[in-house]
């Protein structure tokens, strides 16, 4: 959109309240911010649609589903000029969940989700080294994850 969005107080507020506890209901929110459910509804939409509410997630114990291995991809491009072509390449993978275009050493770097070691060395080696323009790669594989959270959003 050309307009900018002018965020105030309570989006801001709505937004602290929904990334903590999407599932709140608009008329419990409007409650918890003194406003009515119809001015929460109303602002959500303006968020939705200036992009900065991209819809709701589940969070999910993944661990509890089997999926045992999270690991971090560093990946060597043959030119940087290749970023969209093996993105897009990459976004076919569904145990890819995060995809950065970095500077520094990598060119990307991605976050990868498996079941187990096997179906990590299959992505790694039966489908990432097969997409052309991926020089290299460098896998991490992550012990324990500590914490995750949102940034907290402010004016």
């Amino acid at each position: 959109m050309a307009a900018k969005l002018n965020l105030d107080k309570l989006d801001i507020q709505i937004i602290h309240e929904m990334m903590e506890n999407a599932e709140i209901s608009y008329a419990d929110l409007g409650k918890k911010l003194f406003v009515s459910g119809g001015t929460i509804h109303v602002r959500i939409k303006k968020l939705q649609e200036f992009g900065i509410v991209k819809g709701t997630r589940l969070n999910v114990d993944l661990k509890q589903l089997g999926y045992d291995v999270i690991a971090f991809i560093g990946v060597y491009l043959e030119k940087s000029s290749l970023y969209d072509t093996v993105a897009k390449e990459l976004k076919k993978i569904p145990q890819i969940v995060r995809l950065n275009y970095t500077t520094g050493n990598y060119s990307m770097f991605a976050e990868i989700v498996c079941k187990d070691i096997n179906q990590l060395r299959f992505v790694l080696h039966d489908e990432l080294q097969k997409i052309k323009g991926i020089e290299r790669t460098e896998t991490f594989i992550s012990l324990e994850e500590s914490f995750i959270r949102n940034v907290e959003v402010s004016l």
